[in-house]
């Protein structure tokens, strides 16, 4: 009687089968896994060059000994962003990257690559001197210095345009490319472009929303009888434009119209606020000779009237001096906005905590109140949006205890310096746009008396 099929001895070459296509899926994980990590990297920031980094950490030694990056710039000239090697004793920082020759006539593969050809294996390296034009002896000098036996050049493709080449090299002939590699370099390469697409996107959207928000902004009096300075920075993790604004203009009479705000919202409509916003300040400011209190009272009337769902904090303040031989005064109100800052000449520094109220469109019927500080000669006033101070991982106070201290070190630096330096100190970790307005009274009591004093 036959034994059951079951029963008989295996034939050998079933194991062999089951081996091998365990091999064939580990080995798709293995490139599924690959594609993955190269995906995460390149997610992980919006900065083009920082993202080509991270990718080639990934791929190197993940799929290749060495990897180079090159990228047409928008005058179309080829640029070697990154290059990395598995050992890193082979790279000295930056010395295969930077702008490479014209690629125009060129016998180089990476030349094929931008006209649509690829992905490409290349099994032989001719040697440097064999080269018939500047940029292909700069590629033949790359492949013999960082070694290759075999490698995949491949075009970085979107929006149906090229935007520059990845190469990927293998330095061992025991570990060769071959063409089993060409449709995952592919997969690879068109993962690589969006992303470098996105990140060209991203800065253009950011540019042109901080040229728009720049715009938006007015020019400082340069003849007024104090020293003024501005700045404004965009948010630097975000595109979007804000509602910071500051603003400075002289008034008849003599004072110096002083004022900072921060329309609520991050996008367009905000930054067109914002600007409507000013220009009414202003024609009130103008128009009525009041106290900044009240300046501010018919500011929140109108922005309930026209805009009744906006809100907006804001400082309207006053440089004023009141008797020719006086000291200068700031006459100041405040509506739910960070307390001006003042800095004397020998680096004391208060909040000024006086004439406060609410923000702005919340309640028509508000009192808005005022406060007048006396400024020591030489001293300077700041006016920031809280950008410049808060931050999400942090109490409120240690920003604002950072923000005394560095005013305090830059007491007597120029105030465009003082402008600067707090810039670089405090707001290159923010995510939120910064405004601040800074105004600076002389060591002798001089200039023409304001329209009236309190």
């Amino acid at each position: 009687m036959c034994a059951d099929r079951d029963d008989r001895p295996g034939d050998p070459s079933d194991g062999e089968d089951a081996y091998e296509v365990d091999q064939e899926v580990q080995h798709a994980l293995d490139r599924l896994t690959l594609l993955i990590n190269a995906a995460e990297a390149l997610a992980s920031t919006l900065d083009e060059e920082t993202g080509l980094r991270r990718l080639c950490d990934t791929l190197v030694p993940g799929l290749a000994d060495w990897c180079a990056v090159d990228l047409l710039d928008q005058r179309g000239r080829l640029r070697r962003i990154v290059v990395e090697h598995r050992d890193a004793d082979r790279l000295s920082p930056g010395l295969y990257e930077g702008l490479l020759p014209t690629s125009e006539g060129s016998a180089a593969a990476v030349v094929r690559a931008l006209q649509g050809a690829g992905p490409m294996l290349l099994t032989d390296f001719p040697p440097p001197d064999r080269a018939a034009d500047p940029l292909q002896a700069r590629e033949l000098e790359l492949f013999d210095r960082m070694t290759a036996d075999t490698a995949v050049i491949a075009p970085l493709r979107a929006r149906r345009q090229v935007l520059g080449v990845i190469t990927l090299a293998r330095t061992t002939r025991g570990a060769r490319f071959d063409e089993d590699v060409l449709p995952l370099v592919e997969d690879l390469a068109h993962r690589v472009a969006l992303a470098v697409d996105n990140s060209r996107l991203h800065f253009e959207a950011q540019h042109t929303a901080e040229r728009l928000q720049r715009s938006l902004l007015p020019d400082l009096p340069a003849d007024g009888p104090v020293e003024l300075a501005a700045r404004y920075q965009s948010a630097v993790a975000t595109a979007q434009v804000g509602g910071d604004w500051y603003d400075a203009f002289l008034l008849d009479e003599g004072a110096t119209a002083l004022i900072i705000g921060d329309v609520a919202g991050h996008d367009l409509r905000s930054a067109v606020t914002m600007s409507q916003m000013r220009n009414m300040l202003r024609g009130i400011a103008c128009d009525r000779k009041e106290p900044p209190g009240k300046i501010l009272a018919r500011l929140d009337a109108a922005t309930h009237i026209l805009y009744p769902h906006q809100t907006l904090t804001c400082i309207y303040g006053l440089i004023e001096k009141p008797a020719p031989t006086g000291h200068w005064q700031l006459h100041y109100a405040v509506a739910g906005h960070p307390a001006p800052l003042l800095v004397t000449w020998d680096g004391e520094t208060r909040f000024l905590e006086g004439g406060r109220s609410m923000m702005l469109g919340v309640d028509p019927d508000e009192h808005r109140t005022d406060d007048t500080e006396v400024l020591p000669p030489q001293s300077t006033v700041l006016l920031y949006t809280d950008g410049l101070v808060e931050r999400r991982d942090e109490m409120l106070d240690r920003g604002l205890a950072r923000l005394r201290q560095h005013a305090a070190a830059l007491a007597r630096e120029p105030l465009e310096t003082f402008c600067d330096e707090l810039l670089n100190g405090l707001a290159a970790a923010g995510t939120d746009d910064v405004a601040l307005i800074a105004v600076r009274v002389a060591a002798l009591a001089e200039g023409p008396a304001t329209a009236f004093a309190r």
